[in-house]
């Protein structure tokens, strides 16, 4: 079967966001994130010197690649995707690119895609990865620089402007040719075989380093799909808006919506408001309708654990 008709079968899959997010779990110095949880650096503006010593603490020590992997496939789901490195820049995996990765910055020094790839494996799942293209608030010429001040009652930002506040001095090609470039290619070599790549947030890539980026998915995986949020027009196929979930039926192509179980993506430990297994299952069947898969998202704890509440819905989806 080839990729193409695999994804318009799969229909349902497991976003997985998990980065050192989930070691505040949406609380910094007495306050609540009032947003998504992985948006906590910027939203509160800590600075790197802050930030990146959480990595210091971070040793999930309750993670298990096949536990995951057998609830996703309780759920009646056919892929996973989770977060290579999202928009704090930390990797998730070993980088030879990056010091700032699970193996080489924290005490847990395990690779979780490494694990979670054999794991996948082991029990016939696809693994798709998700990873931030244009956005790093690790880098000094991360992308983002042009678009300002855009959500959260105008407290959040693209880029990060706390550390590096001269957003005319970014370039950010030279963060595109050192660091972006080179991880995704590490990805693509170093993991088997992937069914997907999530690219996000496509502000200030150009249109030749998006068809660099697909060029190079297609290089060295030609089965492994990229979706439309690596810009400029780009991708295998349409990743709608973020929760988004569209009353008529799509027309010609492949269709993914990604969408939340609670509200959050990264862990919130305070965040309880969960769909509950009759609703997970009347959004399945809409999208599904309309020619739509289901990407549904989990965020697990600090010690890897996918919460408790979570992995009942996906339990009871997957008897429903």
């Amino acid at each position: 079967m080839d990729s193409k008709a695999w994804f318009r079968e799969a229909k349902f899959g497991m976003m997985i966001h998990w980065g050192l997010y989930c070691l505040p779990a949406g609380e910094w110095k007495g306050k609540r994130m009032p947003y998504i949880g992985e948006w906590l650096q910027a939203y509160f503006r800590i600075p790197n010197r802050e930030y990146h010593p959480l990595a210091q603490a971070f040793h999930p020590l309750l993670f298990d690649a096949d536990a995951w992997v057998r609830l996703a496939q309780d759920a009646g789901m056919r892929y996973i995707v989770i977060t290579a490195k999202h928009h704090e820049g930390f990797a998730m995996y070993r980088s030879r690119v990056s010091p700032f990765n699970i193996v080489d910055a924290t005490p847990f020094k395990r690779d979780v895609l490494e694990e979670l790839a054999g794991a996948c494996a082991r029990h016939g799942m696809k693994l798709g990865l998700y990873y931030s293209q244009d956005l790093d608030w690790s880098e000094p010429d991360g992308g983002g620089y042009t678009a300002g001040r855009t959500w959260c009652d105008g407290a959040g930002v693209w880029t990060n402007d706390w550390d590096f506040p001269d957003n005319a001095a970014k370039d950010y090609t030279r963060c595109y040719e050192s660091k972006i470039k080179p991880q995704v290619q590490e990805l693509l070599t170093g993991y088997g075989p992937l069914c997907l790549i999530w690219f996000d947030t496509p502000q200030t890539i150009s249109p030749a380093q998006s068809r660099e980026l697909v060029d190079m998915v297609h290089h060295y995986q030609p089965d492994c799909l990229v979706n439309s949020r690596v810009g400029n027009g780009l991708g295998d196929y349409q990743s709608m808006g973020d929760n988004e979930i569209p009353e008529d039926a799509m027309g010609e192509g492949l269709y993914e919506s990604a969408c939340t179980l609670n509200d959050t993506w990264g862990y919130k430990s305070y965040d309880n408001n969960w769909k509950d297994a009759r609703r997970v299952l009347e959004i399945k069947r809409h999208l599904n309708d309309r020619g739509l898969n289901y990407l549904l998202n989990v965020g697990p704890d600090a010690l890897g654990r996918i919460p408790g509440p979570a992995a009942d819905i996906f339990r009871a989806v997957g008897r429903g």
